[in-house]
């Protein structure tokens, strides 16, 4: 819930979300499956593989090894699936900090395995299964995607001092968290400025910010500071070409493909520059290179491919190259002037002029990088928006079928479990100017109460409390927000046929194997999660957003979530939630709560930063009392006020 400023009274229902009013939800029950023991062949069950070792199966055991080209352990959690061809089930497990799992077969026969890893190339094996009691063990090794940055980096290429804040920052960028990332990455650069592998992170840091001047400084440095990396001169060439500054993304481009000749992204790249720079038969030479090297990857380098060929009245040849990367890219954002540019080659037919004479203009800067990159919305002072951010995911991996409803089913057992909880809340606030520095800061701590129960069957109530010290009059800017708890009834059975809801891939979070999930709320469904009145005006606060769920267990770790437009004098609500493991002896149970939630928002056309963080948590029974000393955020008057 976020109550605004200005003197005006507001009406609510009576449940609360994050950012919004919370209204009640009412929708059937729905059956969600239940995670299965270790081995099971319940269809999209995912063993926990810290659990699994070979004593617990009861019959056939695989170890799964996944190691990288250098054939040492992979330095990320990978994703397994085990496929019994015969019985048409599928197991799924997550690898240990050792990069390993063991599988429990419960039967002989013919299986299929696949192995994951976001920055490599999916890896598939067929395995035959023979008798009693056999435990078998597998290596599988991945292979490395060319077109992924590798942002880390072995310990010695960073000072000792900065190492612990660059893998941070590593991290966070692996996420698209760039707020958090640029505080790692200045308080390394500060311990660090010579680090070669610094500063390119921060070159990377702000390519993805829409700086491309500060991005191009820190990796010349980088370029200067270190031995040559194909992957750095890569990068500032195409910053570089981004800037349109070709002759020097030529110099640096040109470095690249010395340093080392397989890499295809390096031959796209100066591709590109070749053709802008009219030397089309170069411009061909290094898109063929890009093919050759890249395969599959490399299918964007068919568009200069083309381009080039058309360029040089080679029309057919142009034809077949611009057909085969829409083959293998039919819903890429540059279809449509791809199929303009076979237009108007095949008008002119064979024996027309060449694109160059007829005045002809290319089809752009690489149009792959143009689309895979991560933007900013106009509102840069945020955090990129849900649709302009793609966190990178694993290739060539498909989803569990059954993975909403087993995320959904953690959420019901979060609220089933769950009848009270207080914390321990931390309030940061700041007003922010027009490019995002603060003007005023404040810092308030809190008691905090939750509670969520069922007051019918299909319905849900939240309350939220603090403790009454701090009205609205006494909160910064007067401006109150509730409702962290809440976002992840998204998945709930009873919440989710509300919404759009799309399984992205295989992701990372803080190193461990996510799912990514966005969920959008659905147009022709009624919207139960935010709404708010303002005067005798009822505003629909629709909502889209991202979360990132554990591969092991399905909880959820990560949402962001946004306003699919803007409603009343809200333009921005970019609202970022962690959640975590809490422990509670007394109860001897386990609840994922609220770590800590950032919200952006403009309100008035006015820009604030906001940080809750929770710790010192306590679990206790719902009573018909509220807690003394403590004023409701839940709405059982149905109003609130703001000043």
């Amino acid at each position: 819930m976020v109550r605004f400023p200005r003197k005006r009274r507001f009406s609510r229902s009576w449940l609360f979300a994050a950012g919004l009013f919370f209204c009640p939800v009412l929708s059937p029950t729905a059956t969600a499956q239940v995670l299965q023991r270790p081995g099971s062949t319940q269809s999209g069950s995912v063993a926990d593989t810290h659990d699994v070792n070979r004593n617990f199966c009861l019959q056939r055991t695989l170890k799964l090894t996944v190691l990288n080209d250098a054939k040492s352990a992979l330095d990320r959690q990978s994703v397994a699936k085990l496929h019994d061809q015969q019985k048409d089930t599928t197991i799924w497990q997550t690898t240990s900090k050792q990069s390993d799992s063991v599988f429990c077969v419960e039967s002989a026969g013919a299986y299929d395995i696949e192995v994951s890893a976001v920055g490599y190339f999916t890896e598939h094996k067929d395995l035959l299964i023979t008798g009693a009691h056999q435990n078998l063990d597998l290596e599988v090794v991945l292979k490395r995607d060319p077109s992924a940055v590798n942002l880390s980096a072995a310990d010695e290429a960073i000072p000792a001092k900065a190492r612990k804040d660059t893998k941070r920052a590593v991290d966070a960028l692996k996420s698209a968290d760039l707020k958090n990332a640029q505080k790692r990455l200045e308080k390394a650069y500060q311990a660090a400025p010579s680090s070669a592998q610094i500063n390119f992170l921060l070159g990377y840091l702000f390519l993805q910010r829409k700086d491309l001047g500060k991005a191009e400084s820190y990796l010349v440095d980088a370029a200067k500071l270190g031995p040559p990396r194909v992957q750095t001169l890569t990068l500032l060439g195409r910053v570089q070409l981004q800037r349109e500054h070709y002759e020097d993304a030529r110099k640096t481009l040109e470095e690249a493909v010395a340093v080392t000749t397989d890499d295809w992204m390096a031959h796209n790249l100066l591709a590109d520059v070749y053709l802008r720079n009219g030397e089309y038969e170069k411009a061909r030479a290094q898109a063929q290179l890009a093919i050759d090297e890249g395969k599959n990857s490399a299918a964007v380098a068919e568009l200069t491919l083309g381009q080039s060929l058309a360029d040089q009245g080679q029309d057919q040849k142009a034809l077949e190259a611009l057909h085969a990367f829409l083959q293998t890219n039919p819903t890429n954002a540059t279809a449509p002037q791809v199929n303009a540019l076979i237009a108007e080659i095949e008008k002119r037919g064979p024996a027309g002029p060449s694109a160059a004479a007829s005045g002809k203009k290319t089809l752009g800067a690489d149009l792959m990088l143009a689309a895979s990159e991560p933007s900013l919305p106009p509102t840069s002072w945020g955090p990129p928006g849900i649709d302009d951010v793609r966190p990178s995911i694993a290739t060539g991996v498909t989803c569990p079928d059954d993975l909403v409803e087993l995320s959904g089913e953690r959420v019901k057992q979060f609220v089933d479990s769950m009848a009270k909880f207080s914390a321990t809340e931390d309030l940061l606030h700041e007003q922010l100017d027009p490019i995002g520095s603060p003007i005023t800061k404040e810092a308030l701590k809190f008691d905090y109460v939750a509670a969520i129960s069922e007051p019918r069957p299909g319905a849900l109530s939240v309350e939220e409390y603090r403790n009454d010290h701090y009205g609205i009059q006494s909160l910064p800017d007067h401006i109150a927000t509730t409702g962290f708890v809440t976002l992840a009834l998204v998945f709930h059975p009873y919440l989710r046929e509300g919404f759009q809801i799309t399984c992205e891939g295989l992701g990372q979070w803080n190193g461990q194997a996510t799912w990514l999930v966005r969920f959008k709320q659905r147009p022709d469904k009624p919207n139960h999660l935010e709404s708010f009145v303002a005067g005798s005006q009822s505003y629909r606060v629709d909502l889209k957003g991202r979360a990132w769920i554990n591969a092991a267990n399905f909880q959820i770790v990560r949402i962001e979530s946004e306003l699919v437009k803007p409603v009343g004098r809200f333009s921005v609500q970019h609202e970022i939630v962690d959640y975590g493991p809490v422990h509670f002896q007394k109860k001897d149970v386990d609840l994922w709560l609220p770590q800590s939630a950032d919200l952006f928002l403009e309100i008035n056309r006015r820009r604030y930063y906001r940080r809750h963080s929770f710790d010192h948590f306590m679990l206790f029974s719902t009573s018909s009392e509220d807690k003394p000393g403590v004023v409701r955020n839940g709405a059982s008057n149905n109003t609130s006020q703001t000043q």
